[in-house]
C-alpha cells in the first residue's frame, strides 16, 4: 500500500495519492498536497475545500464537477459557484485536486 510522511507520521494513500482514511486528514496534509503541486492555499481555497468536507461527511460521496458547482453555486452564491472560479482555485480539475486537498476519496466520472 502506498504512503506519504507527514511530521513523522506515514500516511496510506490510495494509487492516485489520495486518502484511504478520512481521519487521517489534517490543515498541514492539505497544505503538503498543494504545495507538491505548487499552489498556495487561500481562503478561497479553504472554503471549497471545507465544503467538500462537509458535502462528503453528508452525502457519503464525493461530488462530480457539475454538482459541486451547482451546490456551491447555492450555498455560497453565483460569484463562486461557476466553472471559471472553481477552476482558477483548483486548475488541475478541481473536483478531483479539490477533493485530494479535502482528504476525501477522488470523485467518479
Amino acid at each position: 500500500m502506498p504512503t506519504i510522511e507527514l511530521d513523522g507520521k506515514e500516511i496510506e494513500v490510495d494509487e492516485d495519492g489520495y486518502l484511504l482514511n478520512m481521519d487521517d486528514w489534517t490543515r498541514e496534509l492539505a497544505g503538503s498536497f498543494a504545495a507538491h503541486d505548487q499552489v498556495t492555499l487561500t481562503p478561497a481555497h479553504w472554503e471549497i475545500i471545507n465544503f467538500l468536507r462537509y458535502y462528503y461527511r453528508k452525502f457519503q460521496v464525493a461530488p462530480m464537477i457539475e454538482i459541486l458547482i451547482k451546490e456551491i453555486g447555492r450555498a455560497m452564491g453565483p460569484e463562486k459557484g461557476n466553472t471559471k472560479y472553481i477552476y482558477d482555485l483548483f486548475p488541475k480539475g478541481p473536483a478531483k485536486q479539490a477533493c485530494k486537498y479535502a482528504g476525501i476519496p477522488k470523485p467518479s466520472g
